[in-house]
Formats: structure tokens, C-alpha cells, sequence
């Protein structure tokens, strides 16, 4: 038998389908080149945009066409899209997302997926036991020889309006401290040098059951104490980590920027360049705090190159309230930035509260206005 994985969305997807593809092959089963060789189709999706979800729906003509030739293909739908119908916190039904997806087999949310997989795939007891052991807590993944995404915490509790993950990834959730540096010391020893540390916001490291981060009422920032040990595993070269939000941004973690194996490139979702338009979106910072937080990263890191996430066309807003986004980006000047179109999400407040009243077409002229200050900004 053969399997094939398409993942869309962030590094945490793509960390758990390299998690899902050794599953796969402790089965027994070989990585098909191309969906047409696949008896099992596994899908990972994403819920942040609504075309993402979108790619997802779009595949039914492509499932319905392989199965005139191959009618014994199994087609797993597991990731956001089955978190947001299926979690703790559900933003959509799942008689609903099975309606709109009659084509697919198995729905598994993600926290159950490394569990109900084996039993699918295979009726070895023997082999699903060996696959718990060896998945423990679901940790760090080679991406090469040399590299690896290392998990550090899971899930979101803040509910910006416009987001999906806090739905589609359930309650923050971060991995004990002791944990990870083993981890990370025995990848060093199998030859990795550079590592990317993975987390829906890991500046709220250590707040989530089962951490040892560290009490978060003193200076002490608990992911700021966790980068200081992994920075003195020797052999370790390089420390990254995603996604970083402004909030819980503490002099502390600024300190711990400036080590000389954490990459100088900071990714800093701002969203808006509007306060107003912040607030609304549940973001819990003005435009002037965002500034002051960038002065002070760069005072201590001046070299260090800020990338950012930016949201245009959100509900109600204004020429000015944009133009008040475009300041920001030519102040800032970031090294790069992910500028979506606001697409409403089912079930969030913003879907709820407002109309997404600015048009498709304005919508893409001020993403054309943003990339283009952007990649003007990169070349100076």
C-alpha cells in the first residue's frame, strides 16, 4: 500500500504530517510520488484563511476522479478544519464539514490523530503499541539531515475576533522544559545543528498545563529561560522559533535575542497599523506600544530583521485606517511580511460582530499597495 500527504498551512502542520509520514512508513506502508499511485490520501488543512479551507473542498473532483480507477482509495481529512468541528471549542459542526466533504472517509482531529491513524491503517495491535512509544509527546521532526522543527507548545488562548486556531488547536498546551532539552540534546548528538522551535504563539511558553516554565508573575520570562538552555547545548549552531506575538514580549525575552545563536530574524505579527481597528480584531496593543516594543528590540539587537503578518480589508476599515497601515510598514520598514485578505472564519467573533463590508477589489488593491512598499523596503 501506499500513502500520500498534502499539507497546507503553518510549520506546526508540516511538522505533524513528517510525524504522520513515519507513521505511515513504521506501518509498513511506502510515500506514493503522486496522489494517482495513493491508496490512502491524507489531508492535514488549515482553517486560517478561507482559501485554505477552500483548496481542501476543491479537491473533491480529483478524489472523484480516482476512484473510477482505484475505488478502494481511503481519504483522511485531519488538521484545523476537523479541530474547529470536533475540539473542546467548536466553531463549526462536524455534520456540517462531513455534508460539504461526503467524499471523505475519516475525520480525526488533530489531537487524535497519531492515536486513530494506526488503528485505521492497520489491525496490529503489536504495531499501534510500537507507534505510541515511539510518537511520546509528538516532538521535534528532522526536516533535514541537519535541521528540525522542535514543537514547544501547542494551541492559542487569546481569540484574536478574525482567528480560527484557538478553535482548530484547542487551549494552549506547552511540553515540560526537561523534556525539550533532552530532545534537542540528543539531536545534536544524531547530527542536527540548527533548530526551529514551533509554537501558535511560544511567548506564552510555560503557561499551559504540564510545563515547567517557570512562575510567569517574576522577571523571568519562562521561553526566554527555555532559549538560555538550549543555547548552551554545545554543537547546537542556530535557534529559531515561530510565531512570536507583541504581547508577553518581556525585556527579558529581548535579552535573550541577542545570543549569538538565535537567528536575527524576528517574525512580529502586527495585523493593523490602526488602533482602532486593533481593537476590534482583539489584538491587545496600540499601534504606539507595537512602536516601542520595536524601538527596543532593535536598541538591543540592531542587526536583527523583523518580518510581520498583516491583515488588509478587515471589517469597516477606512482609507485612512489604512493608509495609517501603510506609515507603519514604511516606518518599520520590515524585511517581509505575509499580507492576507480578511476572509470571514465561521463561528468567530469578527464573522459574528461585523460585516465584511470592504469589496474584493479594494481588498486586492491594498494588498498590491503593502507588497510593493514591502519589496521596496527590502531592497534599500
Amino acid at each position: 500500500m501506499k500513502y500520500f500527504i498534502k499539507t497546507y498551512g503553518c510549520q506546526m502542520n508540516e511538522a505533524d504530517s513528517l510525524w504522520l509520514r513515519g507513521i505511515f512508513e513504521e506501518l509498513g506502508l511506502e510515500g506514493a510520488t503522486s496522489l494517482v499511485e495513493a491508496d490512502i490520501f491524507l489531508i492535514n488543512s488549515c482553517s486560517v484563511r478561507q482559501a485554505a479551507e477552500d483548496k481542501v473542498y476543491g479537491l473533491a473532483g480529483k478524489v472523484y476522479d480516482l476512484r473510477l480507477t482505484n475505488d478502494n482509495l481511503q481519504v483522511i481529512l485531519t488538521g484545523c478544519m476537523v479541530g474547529s468541528a470536533t475540539g473542546e471549542r467548536r466553531r463549526i459542526r462536524l455534520i456540517d464539514l462531513k455534508r460539504r466533504l461526503p467524499w471523505v472517509d475519516h475525520f480525526i482531529p488533530p489531537a487524535e490523530i497519531f492515536v486513530a491513524l494506526p488503528k485505521i491503517i492497520s489491525a496490529d495491535s503489536g504495531a499501534c503499541s510500537r507507534i505510541e512509544r515511539l510518537r511520546g509527546r509528538a516532538g521535534a521532526v528532522l526536516v533535514s539531515r541537519e535541521e528540525a522543527f522542535v514543537p514547544v507548545m501547542r494551541g492559542c488562548d487569546h481569540f484574536c475576533s478574525y482567528c480560527a486556531v484557538p478553535y482548530g488547536r484547542g487551549p494552549e498546551r506547552s511540553r515540560p522544559a526537561e523534556e525539550i532539552i533532552a530532545e534537542v540534546t540528543d539531536l545534536v548528538r544524531a547530527g542536527v545543528a540548527k533548530i526551529t522551535l514551533l509554537g501558535q504563539n511560544v511567548n506564552s511558553y510555560g503557561r499551559g498545563c504540564g510545563s515547567d516554565g517557570g512562575d510567569r508573575g517574576g522577571e523571568a520570562h519562562p521561553f526566554a529561560q527555555l532559549l538560555r538552555r538550549l543555547h548552551e547545548i554545545a554543537g547546537l549552531e542556530e535557534i529559531w522559533f515561530l510565531t512570536s506575538n507583541p504581547w508577553d514580549f518581556s525585556d527579558d525575552l529581548i535579552d535573550a535575542l541577542a545570543l549569538p545563536k538565535i537567528r536575527k530574524h524576528l517574525h512580529l505579527p502586527v495585523q493593523s497599523g490602526d488602533d482602532e481597528i486593533l481593537k476590534k480584531m482583539n489584538r491587545p496593543y496600540t499601534v504606539g506600544e507595537y512602536k516601542d516594543l520595536v524601538r527596543r528590540i532593535l536598541a538591543r539587537v540592531p542587526e536583527i530583521k523583523l518580518g510581520t503578518d498583516i491583515i488588509v480589508g478587515f471589517p469597516g476599515e477606512t482609507e485612512e485606517q489604512f493608509q495609517n497601515t501603510v506609515a507603519l510598514v514604511r516606518e518599520i520598514g520590515f524585511a517581509g511580511a505575509f499580507i492576507a485578505l480578511y476572509s470571514p472564519r465561521e463561528g468567530t467573533a469578527a464573522d459574528k460582530l461585523y460585516e465584511d463590508d470592504v469589496p474584493l477589489v479594494e481588498k486586492r488593491r491594498r494588498h498590491a499597495v503593502l507588497t510593493k512598499i514591502v519589496a521596496e523596503g527590502r531592497e534599500k
